[in-house]
């Protein structure tokens, strides 16, 4: 394998990373609206993820730096041409971090409420945005034989992205839900589990649309059949296991099945694009190849190295952090940071 082949596959690692951490993450933030029903739950759902959402968004950071210095043509292309949905992406990141931190400032009901919102909006567009963008990205762009992206709205925005994008938002709202079980206890906890039932059925309805407009919009089966009716077997699985564990509330085994649905999802994209980096829609001979895109082999050496040592340090860190804030939050005896 060689080392252009090594980072496409690290990059993969780090999106299917971030999207099983900060998926969660999304999920308490809507449940903030569509599950409290106090402030006080709201603070204790708040405070579930309260010491590690920050930690979670580095992943995609980490992402972006590892493509801007591992494929800087890929970066070039993909950031200009996603340029206004990224902006959108970003934003709704920043206020929803601000919105954590501002929310307790002041006691008042007005305050409160717009800072509610903002979080809302700021956890529920980030998956949505991810699974347009992405959608759109295996289904193919308008690029040219100079790596030039001119992308109209409708190449990004069409009923099969925003399938995509619905569907990663439902799963994240369960995953964050299941999280919530995990880490909650009495009625806040019950009310979660109850949620769970309801929000598989629609996102079963949308996995089902999401597989089936795939088949349909992109050439993901005619080039690579094989490997990805077997991811997406392993997801139907998955998908029936958490039936079973979500009826006899296996909190943990759920939680992990909506991890690796997300994981495999994420992971489907990337498969897709193989040994491509970006699709064009306008002739095959423009797609970009992972080859085309790389920096040269002393930069992904040096970079590798690099990543070698750094890596085992970090999750060695996201292990123990998560360890630490290991405990259920009751809102009783706890110092409730936000």
């Amino acid at each position: 394998m060689q080392l252009s082949e090594i980072w496409f596959l690290l990059i993969a690692i780090l999106f299917v990373g971030f999207i099983f951490l900060e998926g969660f993450d999304f999920g308490v933030g809507m449940s903030t609206r569509l599950l409290a029903k106090n402030d006080l739950e709201k603070r204790i759902l708040m405070n579930t993820i309260g010491p590690v959402w920050d930690a979670n968004e580095v992943w995609l950071i980490t992402a972006g730096g590892a493509m801007f210095a591992a494929f800087p043509h890929w970066y070039a292309t993909l950031f200009s041409g996603y340029y206004l949905p990224f902006v959108f992406l970003l934003l709704a990141l920043i206020v929803r971090g601000v919105a954590f931190e501002f929310r307790g400032k002041m006691e008042s009901v007005r305050w409160k409420r717009i800072w509610d919102g903002a979080i809302f909006i700021g956890s529920a567009l980030p998956p949505f945005l991810f699974g347009v963008l992405f959608t759109s990205l295996i289904r193919g762009l308008p690029i040219d034989a100079d790596m030039n992206m001119h992308a109209g709205f409708f190449d990004i925005v069409n009923v099969y992205t925003v399938i995509g994008g619905l569907t990663f938002v439902a799963l994240s709202y369960l995953h964050g839900l299941l999280f919530i079980t995990m880490k909650t206890v009495g009625e806040l906890r019950e009310r979660a589990h109850n949620a769970t039932r309801k929000t598989y059925l629609v996102t079963g309805v949308l996995l089902v649309l999401f597989i089936g407009m795939t088949a349909i919009e992109t050439e993901a089966f005619t080039v690579h059949r094989g490997i990805l009716l077997l991811v997406y077997a392993v997801g139907v699985l998955l998908f029936a296991a958490l039936f079973f564990f979500l009826k006899k509330k296996k909190e943990g085994l759920s939680f992990t099945m909506t991890g690796l649905l997300l994981s495999l999802i994420m992971s489907s994209f990337f498969i897709t694009l193989f040994p491509n980096v970006m699709i064009s829609s306008i002739d095959p001979t423009y797609h970009m190849s992972i080859h085309e895109a790389a920096s040269g082999e002393y930069s992904l050496r040096v970079m590798t190295i690099v990543a070698g040592t750094m890596i085992p340090i970090v999750m060695a860190y996201t292990i123990w952090s998560y360890y630490v804030f290991r405990k259920r939050l009751t809102g009783e005896k706890e110092h409730l940071e936000y």
